[in-house]
């Protein structure tokens, strides 16, 4: 099964295939792959010993970042992703990244955000609209509506013990009215604002 597959010059941990979320838009629904990664579906749940034993079949000179993100949401194993993170730190030196819905605190019972710093760097957290309707409409997380302000009230924490927290929608899946609206208020979080390119 793969647990690293490479995705440009970074260097993605696939972990979990567990999500609170059955977005409309998601990747998985389409596609069992990345190009050129192997099925992203796990038989089981890696080890984080596992996982770490992965990195031995890498030229870590190769990656600018490691990216914890696969089929799943990664802070459904958030103790996993923060050992294997702290071995990416003390081993290679390299960059952190996490890519999140922003519900694991929600996940994890708890707030996390104070567990990744000094060893994630960057939280790219999927914000997708500026209206709470519209997120659940899109997300359809198991958490209902208040997933929304969960997901703010995660970034609002994150910014306090991550040195770089982007929040993303997709480009043309809304209006620029709205892409405004999102620019505001991670103005507000003291996040970065990030527009990604559509991938079907």
């Amino acid at each position: 099964m793969t647990i690293l597959y490479k995705v440009h010059n970074n260097l993605y941990v696939n972990l979990t295939n567990k999500c609170p979320c059955a977005c409309t838009f998601c990747l998985r629904q389409t596609r069992d792959s990345m190009e050129g990664s192997g099925t992203l579906w796990l038989e089981r749940e890696p080890s984080a010993e596992e996982i770490i034993a992965d990195f031995a079949n890498f030229n870590m000179d190769d990656f600018n970042e490691v990216v914890f993100c696969g089929f799943g949401e990664p802070t459904e194993r958030i103790d996993a992703v923060l050992q294997a993170a702290r071995y990416v730190k003390d081993t290679f030196g390299k960059k952190t990244r996490i890519n999140t819905n922003g519900l694991g605190n929600l996940i994890n019972g708890r707030d996390i955000c104070p567990d990744m710093e000094g060893l994630i760097d960057t939280v790219s957290i999927s914000l997708n609209t500026p209206n709470k309707e519209r997120y659940y409409e899109l997300t359809r997380s198991r958490f209902g509506i208040g997933s929304f302000d969960a997901m703010i009230d995660f970034a609002k924490s994150a910014v306090k013990y991550v040195p770089n927290v982007v929040m993303t929608t997709v480009a043309t899946t809304i209006s620029p009215e709205e892409e405004e609206e999102c620019r505001r208020i991670c103005g507000q979080i003291g996040a970065k604002y990030r527009i990604r390119p559509w991938e079907d």
